[in-house]
């Protein structure tokens, strides 16, 4: 990833930022501790796309509903907890959402199969976006030497990463069962 965003950088940057885009803005923030690439540009390249990719979803929910009701027929229990996400936190839930995996596209769409306003969500979406790209670009721009120096471990020693893989995977199936659990 880090060599082909060297390569390719802002462009899969933006499309890889489209759905969520956390792994690779941390990547361009390495590698703008590197020097390969422009900390300020990824930034910007990562929120308008994040930005787009969030309003897109919501849109498509809003307007596309029986469309999209098919591809989230086997998530009905995951957009059911974002519902009850948004009723417990509310708005809130729009900034907090970027940094969950596994929920980070079912909010927008959630959120969109409501009354919610179309206006007041953007505004929100864009204020999250910005949060989301600055704290994730600049907090990988400033752990750049212990990422680097992670990734020289995890090539050093190949195994590792799967089994970090399959932790986190594992974690978040655990935290995705037990949430979206019949009561």
């Amino acid at each position: 990833m880090l060599t082909n965003l060297a390569t390719y950088g802002y462009v899969l940057l933006f499309l890889y930022s489209l759905g969520g885009g956390f792994v690779a803005l941390m990547a361009a923030g390495v590698l703008s501790y590197l020097g390969k690439m422009d900390l300020a540009t990824s930034i910007a390249v990562a929120f308008i796309a994040n930005f787009i990719g969030d309003a897109l979803l919501f849109y498509m929910g809003r307007y596309h509903k029986s469309d999209m009701m098919s591809y989230l027929h086997k998530h009905k229990r995951k957009l059911a907890l974002s519902h009850l996400l948004m009723k417990k936190h509310g708005s809130w839930i729009i900034i907090i959402q970027k940094y969950v995996y596994g929920i980070k596209t079912l909010i927008p769409i959630a959120i969109g199969l409501t009354k919610y306003d179309f206006t007041k969500f953007n505004i929100l979406n864009a204020i999250a976006a910005a949060l989301w790209a600055v704290t994730v670009g600049y907090g990988s721009f400033l752990a750049g030497d212990a990422l680097t120096s992670a990734y020289d471990v995890i090539a050093e020693r190949p195994y590792i990463a799967p089994l970090i893989l399959i932790s986190l995977f594992g974690l978040l199936w655990f935290y995705m069962s037990r949430a979206t659990k019949r009561r």
